[in-house]
Order: structure tokens, then C-alpha cells, then sequence
């Protein structure tokens, strides 16, 4: 056996000092749903670091809320193990064109969409297009998700509880719904989940509630779509460095943001998104209806 030489180690490092920890102090509220170009500083999303190896070479991918944040992740890496990706967006177009370039410069085709997906209509078409656009889908991840804060239950509105549990637990049911019958056996959903839906922050009453029903909707729809052959699993993130946080948070809630967690900061995006690459994988033949957890050591998942 071959063994590696000094000069070709890798370089570790200790995982509390590698990315910006707060205070986020020069980050100013945005607006929602926010761009990364307004991010002070900007999350790493694996552009200059994540190499592929092939473990997706030729699949079509789905990927919502691919503009920004983890799900940008998502697509690089996706696209640097050799993925398609279709990408999809509310209303940052600008970031959804530069995660597109992303995409496009590792050799493999990029397909953007923006839809609101709090239509059942809008989620249809998006699988069909996807589909059109790519000749076939393999993959879906059903990322896109809505939050806003408030400090009390009677702040909450019914038009904003029903905005968040139609973007976060009926889009993802529908988009499902809509592509078990064009994934083939092998395809995987992968849906991002939060550790919101184990451990509740009240000020954000309504989104985690979605989390909590999108894990269950995981754990249930895996026993329907492997009927299919089709795999279902979640990724249940913590706090993570993305557009949604000050967009959704006040200034004084933004600036520690992350500091709860063992390594005293948020995940960046890329720090994630390998995790989706190895569900989507064929590595991960004998893994459905399970959630991984990646919360910085917050909780158990």
C-alpha cells in the first residue's frame, strides 16, 4: 500500500477559528428575501474550495432556493461532482444568474427558474420545466424556505402563517408529489429541515413549526416513495451564515448570531452542502427516511 508523503497531508484545522464568528456588528438588517451581496461578510459557498470526484457525474438536479445560501452550496457542489442543475428562485435574480455562472463554469448545464412556490400550480410547472430543460431529474431538494420573526403570538398574522407553511411544508409535499412519478429508481429527495423542529426559538413560532411537520412528512413519504425505488431524507441544519438571517432578524439578534453553538459561530453554507452531495449519491444506497443533523453541536437530531 502507497503511502502519502508529508508534503501531500492535509492541512487540518481547528473548526472553531476557520470561518467569521460574531459579533456580526458591521451587517445591517436587509430586506427579505435578501441578497449575498449585501452580506457583511459573504457566506463561503465552496467556490474556491470544494472538489468533486465524480459522484454525481450525469444526474439532472432540482434544486429550490438555489440563488443564495445553502442552497447555492448545494448547486456548486452538486455541479462540481458532475450534475445538471436546475435552479430555482423567488425573486433575487442577480443571484440566481451568478450561482447559474457557477454552475456553468464546471462543465455541466445550468437551468434557472424563478416561481412562487406557494402555488401548487407554480410547483407543477417547475418539475416539468426542470424536466424539459434537462431531459430528466434524478434529484430533488426541496431547500426553499421563508421565516420572518416576531415577540409575540398575536404578531403573528394568519396571511404570514400561511405564507410560511405553504412555502416550507406545502411546496415541498407538492414538488414531491409532482416528481416521484419522473424520478427514477435510485433518485433521491432530499428536503432541508432545521434543528427548529427539535428545539423551538419563540420568536420564530411559525417556521419552526413547518420544520417540525417537514420531518415527519420525511420519515412518512420515505415509506411511500420507496415503493418507487426512490430514497427520502432531511439535512437538519442550525444556525447558518445565509441571506434569511438578516433579512428576517433585527440587527441586535443578527450581530450574535451562531454564538450559541460550541464552536461560538454559524455554519457556513458549504459546510452543509457535502452532506446532500453523499444522500444524493449512490454511497448512501441503504439511507432513507433519516435526518442528519448539523447544528454545531447544539443537539442531538
Amino acid at each position: 500500500m502507497s503511502m502519502l508523503s508529508t508534503e501531500e497531508r492535509i492541512e487540518l484545522k481547528d473548526p472553531r477559528e476557520i470561518y467569521a464568528k460574531p459579533p456580526f456588528d458591521q451587517q445591517s438588517k436587509i430586506k427579505m428575501p435578501g441578497k449575498t451581496s449585501e452580506m457583511i461578510p459573504t457566506p463561503n459557498h465552496g467556490e474556491s474550495s470544494y472538489q468533486g470526484s465524480g459522484k454525481l457525474r450525469g444526474l439532472n438536479a432540482l434544486i429550490t432556493g438555489s440563488d443564495s445560501g445553502i442552497g447555492r452550496a448545494i448547486a456548486v457542489c452538486f455541479a462540481r461532482e458532475g450534475a445538471n442543475v436546475a435552479i430555482n428562485y423567488l425573486s433575487e435574480t442577480a443571484d440566481a444568474e451568478q450561482t447559474a455562472n457557477l454552475v456553468d463554469d464546471c462543465g455541466v448545464r445550468s437551468a434557472v427558474f424563478q416561481s412562487d412556490l406557494t402555488s401548487e400550480s407554480n410547483c407543477q410547472e417547475l418539475i416539468n420545466n426542470s424536466v424539459n430543460e434537462l431531459g430528466s431529474i434524478d434529484i430533488l431538494v426541496n431547500n426553499a424556505a421563508y421565516q420572518e420573526t416576531r415577540e409575540s403570538v398575536e404578531a403573528f398574522s394568519s396571511d404570514l402563517f400561511d405564507r410560511i407553511f405553504k412555502t416550507n411544508v406545502y411546496a415541498p409535499f407538492w414538488l414531491s408529489k409532482a416528481a416521484i412519478g419522473k424520478l427514477p429508481a435510485g433518485g433521491s429527495i432530499i428536503n432541508t429541515a432545521s434543528i427548529q423542529g427539535y428545539n423551538p426559538s419563540a420568536h420564530l413560532l411559525p417556521y419552526s413549526a413547518t420544520k417540525s411537520a417537514l420531518l415527519g412528512m420525511t420519515k412518512g413519504l420515505a415509506k411511500l416513495a420507496i415503493e418507487h425505488g426512490i430514497r427520502v431524507n432531511a439535512v437538519a441544519p442550525g444556525p447558518v451564515w445565509t441571506p434569511l438571517i438578516p433579512g428576517s432578524m433585527e440587527k441586535e439578534k443578527t450581530e450574535q448570531f451562531g454564538a450559541n453553538t460550541v464552536f461560538g459561530r454559524p455554519a457556513q453554507p458549504i459546510e452543509l452542502a457535502p452532506l446532500y452531495v453523499w444522500l444524493a449519491s449512490p454511497e448512501a444506497s441503504y439511507v432513507t427516511g433519516e435526518v442528519f443533523g448539523c447544528t454545531g453541536g447544539r443537539t442531538p437530531v
